[in-house]
């Protein structure tokens, strides 16, 4: 059976998600230009992220999280755990796509932030077993709602759950989408970018990525 989920706004600011009779503390998070970070300290490598699944992005020190929205706001929930939390059936009917991915975390300062506005204090410390490697296991779901569009109503959720790590690199797609594949199709599919046989929807795909590698920047 399907788990059932709602989510409210509370006084204080801070998005209630609940799960059967669970709470969890969440944040609405605003997005600049289509992502959000889980970041070391604010630090932003963005020339090593590697975009080839298309959704979550890994640098050299945390991950870049692709939205569906242009600009707006999202729900977002995250959770530190001293190991893997289990993953069951009934994720997969919850949550459109989970991708998981290792971060390293050198300065044990993992947390969620907006690109706009920095780490949001609503949610926790994800690097809770000090510095060194990471799993992020992200979840999402409605990517697809509002694509490229401005939204102030969130209509896309996430949840991230992060563990210390060994040292396996893996990017495990737990849940794929039609986004997700896509991206791991064209990427595996591309030609050199010098070649001549670059297509004009590969170069603008290229644009685009290079567009969330400076996190979001304005061009």
């Amino acid at each position: 059976m399907p788990v059932q989920t709602r989510t409210t706004l509370g006084s204080s600011g801070k998005v209630l998600i609940v799960s059967g009779d669970k709470k969890t503390a969440g944040s609405i998070v605003y997005v600049p230009e289509g992502s959000f970070g889980v970041l070391d300290s604010g630090e932003i490598p963005a020339d090593t992220a590697d975009w080839s699944n298309g959704f979550v992005a890994v640098m050299e020190t945390g991950v870049l999280i692709a939205t569906g929205i242009h600009t707006g706001n999202i729900r977002v929930q995250a959770s530190p755990y001293l190991t893997a939390p289990s993953l069951s059936s009934s994720d997969a009917e919850v949550w459109d796509e989970i991708v998981e991915v290792s971060v390293q975390a050198p300065h044990a300062g993992l947390c969620v932030e907006s690109l706009h506005d920095g780490v949001i204090a609503e949610l926790p410390l994800l690097s809770t077993g000090g510095n060194g490697p990471y799993r992020l296991r992200v979840h999402a779901r409605g990517r697809d709602i509002a694509y490229d569009q401005v939204r102030e109503q969130p209509v896309e959720d996430y949840l991230i759950q992060a563990w210390p790590a060994g040292a396996t690199t893996d990017i495990n797609i737990l849940r794929g989408s039609a986004k997700i594949e896509g991206a791991l199709r064209n990427r595996r599919a591309r030609p050199p970018a010098h070649s001549s046989s670059v297509s004009e929807t590969d170069r603008n795909e290229e644009m685009e990525l290079e567009r969330l590698r400076r996190g979001g920047s304005p061009a």
